[in-house]
């Protein structure tokens, strides 16, 4: 299928990424089948995650669908672009079990799926809990279940911090073999097992990253653990669910008004 929009949205990002001197490194690409489905689970630091994530299979000449929370495909242009280059919309607040079998169809039909385990941008910048939903796809599918990481893409957008759109940044994306996966695996455990092959291809970008802080202030985009001024786990959770708890609040006044 010849899919116009998200072969211009590909060009767009070409030109973006050249325009920017941005410098992506690509490593583990031949994990990701030339053909037939496939799961493609990652961390998440940024709101670029799924572009580069989704642009490091562009060499094995597939196109990779994305789950997305409802709130972006509710914009007027990009929820046009999304719905496009066929996402798949995942309303937190409402049924989750509509997305996820839309996923799996389109596992059916031979297509990649692209995931995000922890279900929002950790940013603390380490992943948090993945959620089942990942690994169940790929248990009652078959799909290969392939673990990467992305690691840069948090200093050009991210959570809580101002856009920063720096020419020159580096963006790695570190994908691993497929994990062994049965089918009767509880799912927990086998989540589990993912987000640790996650950590670990996280902990291999982030050694092998090659820049550094330009400074003490710029020290914000390394994690706790790593030296820098990045929320605590702990943190960075303690706010995550004051946000949900008052997005749901404003829901529910929604919903009444």
């Amino acid at each position: 299928m010849a899919e116009p929009v998200y072969r211009s949205v590909i060009g767009g990002v070409l030109a973006m990424i050249k325009t920017m001197r941005w410098k992506v490194i690509i490593s583990g690409e031949e994990h990701i089948p030339t053909e037939g489905p496939a799961i493609l689970a990652t961390n998440h630091i940024g709101h670029l995650d799924f572009i580069f994530s989704g642009f490091a299979a562009r060499g094995r000449g597939r196109l990779v669908r994305f789950l997305a929370k409802q709130e972006i495909f509710d914009k007027a242009f990009v929820g046009w672009l999304m719905r496009k280059m066929r996402h798949v919309p995942v309303d937190r607040f409402g049924a989750a079990k509509d997305s996820l079998d839309t996923a799996i169809d389109a596992l059916r039909r031979g297509e990649i799926i692209g995931m995000f385990p922890e279900a929002t941008i950790s940013p603390s910048f380490v992943p948090r809990a993945g959620k089942t939903g990942t690994v169940r796809m790929a248990q009652i599918t078959g799909a290969p279940l392939i673990p990467a990481a992305v690691w840069g893409t948090h200093r050009i957008i991210t959570k809580w911090r101002p856009r920063n759109m720096q020419r020159g940044v580096a963006i790695m994306v570190n994908i691993g073999a497929p994990i062994d996966l049965s089918p009767d695996e509880n799912p927990e455990a086998a989540t589990a097992r993912l987000m640790d092959r996650i950590r670990e291809l996280l902990q291999e970008a982030q050694s092998s990253y090659p820049q550094t802080p330009a400074g003490p202030e710029d020290r914000w985009w390394l994690p706790a653990h790593l030296g820098g001024t990045a929320p605590t786990p702990e943190e960075a959770e303690v706010r995550l669910e004051e946000e949900q708890r008052a997005k749901a609040a404003r829901r529910a006044r929604a919903k009444d008004a």
